[in-house]
């Protein structure tokens, strides 16, 4: 990584690395947001499942 570096500033592209860097970092949020988005998707639905078969378990009992 440093020889890269190392000759983006050498030819004075500073700009393309700054903005390769936040792309990269962009993406990487992004992946990661829609890893927790998937999570968080698969426990609601399992707490739906949950609710459901507690709801079937007493239905038509009187408290």
């Amino acid at each position: 990584m440093n020889t890269i570096t190392d000759t983006i500033i050498a030819r004075g592209d500073l700009a393309h690395l700054a903005l390769f860097l936040w792309a990269g970092g962009a993406s990487w949020l992004l992946s990661q947001s829609l890893r927790e988005l998937a999570a968080t998707n698969r426990r609601f639905d399992a707490f739906v499942r949950e609710l459901a078969r507690f709801n079937s378990r007493h239905r038509g009992q009187e408290p």
